[in-house]
């Protein structure tokens, strides 16, 4: 039997909810919804849902329409970088033997996006190695439409040129992730900045991690915004112990943590075991992932 896929799209909405719960509804039409995550600060939510890679393109096609009719990214702020009204749609395999599966699927996807919908489309994980979300998201939508412009960047699918309101669409498949945040109090952005410099691996910190140093002004705090792209290389209790001393370092302290959408329970197994200090803990020893095994 075939698993199913996930996708993970992110939206550039985290306010309204109408338009929340229509980008949901359009999504959950064809797919199985299984979370929805939404940050007024960032301005962003992001959405989990499962289904085979029909039903998914289905649901994601008809998400992505909702938002670039709702979403207009001119008069749009928030913390969180982005480019489009649907701003990053993963497909992501359950196991690693489906990631043959997932491009299929995201190559289709994107393919309808650029012809039925006519927005821009990006390819970025698998179906682009070495480029990322961050590669197009510099600067924001104004810079990425004059690297288009110059000729530095070309639209995979659909037009040449980004939509007035709804931007483009980064889209592609990628191995399962976890994004998780942790906020301080006590700390300002440019402390927040330089911790998330010192844990991500592009500073010489853990292996897979991406980071980024945000203000959330309604809650009054700062925030080490996380992508864990390999939860075995870098445990997330190992990474909150490290934001944890350097914020002590800078006169803060951690205010709590935050699990955007869901993860894989490999991740969440690996940091019990280490509080709890059980040797040899791993997902063997959790009942239920044995009796899905079976």
């Amino acid at each position: 039997m075939e698993l199913p896929l996930e996708a993970v799209p992110n939206f550039s909405e985290g306010r309204d909810g109408g338009t929340i719960d229509a980008i949901g509804a359009a999504l959950a039409g064809h797919a199985d919804l299984l979370d929805v995550h939404s940050d007024p600060d960032h301005h962003r939510s992001v959405y989990t849902l499962v289904g085979s890679p029909e039903r998914l393109v289905e649901g994601l096609l008809a998400g992505i329409a909702c938002a670039s009719r709702r979403i207009d990214l001119r008069a749009h702020e928030g913390a969180h970088p982005r480019v489009g009204a649907a701003d990053v749609v993963p497909i992501v395999p359950l196991v690693p033997g489906d990631m043959a599966r997932a491009r299929e699927a995201a190559l289709r996807l994107a393919e309808r996006v650029g012809t039925e919908l006519g927005l821009p489309v990006f390819l970025y994980g698998e179906l682009a190695p070495g480029r990322g979300p961050a590669f197009f998201r510099r600067g924001g939508p104004a810079e990425l439409a004059r690297r288009i412009a110059a000729g530095e960047v070309t639209p995979d699918f659909g037009p040449p040129s980004l939509d007035e309101r709804a931007g483009g669409v980064i889209l592609g498949a990628r191995r399962p992730l976890v994004a998780f945040n942790v906020n301080l109090a006590g700390a300002d952005l440019e402390a927040a900045r330089a911790i998330a410099a010192l844990v991500r691996e592009s500073g010489g910190g853990f292996t897979g991690v991406r980071a980024l140093g945000l203000e959330l002004p309604r809650a009054g705090l700062v925030q080490v915004s996380m992508n864990i792209e390999d939860h075995e290389a870098a445990a997330l209790h190992e990474i909150v112990e490290r934001i944890e001393r350097e914020a002590r370092a800078r006169g803060a302290a951690v205010a709590g943590s935050e699990l955007v959408g869901l993860m894989p329970a490999a991740a969440a197994v690996a940091a019990a075991g280490a509080v709890l200090r059980i040797d040899g803990f791993d997902s063997s020893h959790v009942l239920e992932l044995r009796l899905l095994e079976r």
